[in-house]
């Protein structure tokens, strides 16, 4: 996984509550066994119309957000099924960081397992209004903090989530952090 430190990048800002797993990928593009390409499928009910054209009306059809690695969007996002794609989703496209007020725990979860930093933060809504203001935020993660449009608002994570994060490990790569202990173990052990 890739490091998660400091970034800063335009946000975009989706003013929604309770957005789903099911509205940030549905279903029948569930049918990757990769944990790459879904992001062309990201919030696909909403960034197309009917007839497979973009929805000018979606923010991510908006040009002003190309690129941006930031969401902020409402309370409860990720709520739903437990569907690991969702975060692959996000990433895929380009998402590195999340802020909303609150997530669903396994969707939480499920973010900082695959490298995605969610910050919970009471204050997203002033986050999101600076994304609709084209406004950028940096996000530092060794300082756990989000500073954006003159302010700045400390967030909490717990510190194996960040030790992850900020060294880009997996749980595997954790493990491999005490091979020598387990090599150790297991001679001992014969």
């Amino acid at each position: 996984m890739e490091p998660v430190k400091k970034l800063t990048s335009n946000i975009t800002p989706l003013d929604r509550i309770n957005v789903d797993t099911d509205q940030i990928i549905p279903k029948q593009f569930l049918k990757r066994i990769e944990r790459t390409g879904f992001g062309q499928f990201l919030f696909y009910g909403w960034r197309f119309n009917e007839d497979g054209t973009p929805n000018q009306n979606f923010v991510l059809n908006d040009p002003a957000y190309k690129g941006s690695e930031i969401l902020a969007a409402g309370e409860n996002f990720g709520c739903g099924s437990s569907r690991e794609h969702a975060p692959w989703a996000l990433q895929d496209y380009g998402f590195k960081v999340i802020i909303a007020p609150g997530f669903a725990d396994i969707f939480y979860n499920n973010c900082v397992k695959n490298g995605i930093l969610a910050i919970r933060l009471k204050e997203a809504n002033k986050i999101i209004q600076a994304g609709k203001d084209e406004k950028d935020a940096t996000v530092d993660l060794e300082s756990q903090t989000v500073s954006c449009d003159g302010e700045t608002w400390h967030f909490e994570i717990d510190s194996y989530w960040k030790q992850m994060l900020l060294n880009g490990w997996d749980e595997i790569a954790i493990t491999f952090q005490y091979e020598e202990a387990i090599s150790k173990y297991e001679a001992s052990n014969v």
